[in-house]
């Protein structure tokens, strides 16, 4: 049998058959000896293969085949720095979720995060959200970013659950896709799908007001078919991004704004850093490419880690 995984738990995976049935499955312990340094092989959008047993009089399947995906989103392993974690496979498009402050969002993060979505070729669609929250000051941070994205070709939708601002502009772009939802502990997708598609009822939790941190309410990333014709990838909530599988000389490449530049460098393998007739780095100077943007570039090719409490108008 053939179906798509909707939800996983890291054990035991629902997979939902092309019929519409579900059923609990387990994974073949040889997957895990197949040189896949993933935390977890098979991953929510999967199209997998799987034979049914029964015990007990409980029937379940046993998954045998993981199909050829078309693309993924992964990132560095929390606990395990050598290894992976898929977030979700197969993906039409996601939506990235940013919040100014309550949790604050920073531009390192939402570089590392399309930068893995453009090596996969995944379109990403940037959502400000709880823009009900915010003060005049604030929201001229919303529009700074949000030109900066666009100038470089990014959909930016300035959204609020709260007041329904660009919900049904959101949900077009939905239809008839497979769409992921990401972004920071508290960020409030939950809350957002929940507006979305109210019959999902997805569990929401308060800002820790001590921290200004979201708490976790999405444990395993879980696919939802939605009833205008959409399905929708929840996921937990990401606290940071590591860039996995990139060699520096092609990170500049999933920059959209350094490629169109790229041609113009003297040296066609231009690292954008210390070589001389630089387009890049001329752009910078011109107040063409962001510094920002710049400076998330090189924490990726001098392999950095986020620095989450830097303030993204330093050097501005």
């Amino acid at each position: 049998m053939t179906g798509i995984v909707y939800k996983s738990t890291g054990s035991w995976y629902t997979i939902r058959t092309l019929n519409g049935k579900f059923y609990e499955c387990r994974i073949k312990g040889k997957f895990r000896l197949k040189g896949i340094k993933s935390t977890n092989p098979i991953a929510v959008g999967d199209y997998v293969d799987f034979e049914l047993e029964t015990k007990n009089n409980n029937v379940t399947g046993v998954i045998h085949n993981i199909r050829e995906r078309k693309n993924y989103i992964v990132r560095k392993s929390v606990k395990l720095s050598k290894q992976t974690h898929i977030i979700a496979a197969n993906i039409d498009q996601v939506f990235l979720l940013i919040t100014i402050n309550n949790p604050p969002t920073f531009t390192s993060f939402i570089d590392r995060f399309l930068v893995t979505a453009e090596a996969y070729s995944i379109k990403t669609v940037l959502l400000f959200n709880k823009i009900d929250t915010y003060d005049d000051d604030t929201l001229l941070e919303v529009k700074y970013l949000a030109a900066l994205y666009r100038k470089i070709g990014y959909d930016c939708i300035g959204v609020s659950a709260k007041t329904g601002k660009n919900i049904d502009k959101v949900k077009q772009l939905m239809k008839e896709k497979v769409s992921m939802f990401a972004g920071h502990s508290g960020v409030g997708k939950s809350t957002l799908i929940n507006i979305i598609e109210p019959n999902l009822d997805l569990k929401t939790k308060e800002i820790s007001s001590q921290h200004s941190q979201g708490q976790h309410t999405t444990t395993f990333a879980e696919m939802f078919d939605l009833s205008f014709g959409a399905k929708i990838i929840d996921t937990p909530g990401i606290k940071g991004f590591g860039v996995v599988d990139m060699d520096k000389e092609e990170v500049g490449d999933y920059f959209p704004e350094f490629f169109k530049l790229k041609q113009d460098c003297k040296f066609y393998n231009c690292l954008h850093v210390k070589e001389p007739k630089c387009a890049v780095k001329k752009a910078l100077e011109n107040d063409e490419v962001a510094y920002s943007r710049y400076k998330s570039y090189l924490q990726i090719i001098e392999g950095e880690d986020e620095h989450y409490r830097t303030d993204i108008w330093d050097n501005q």
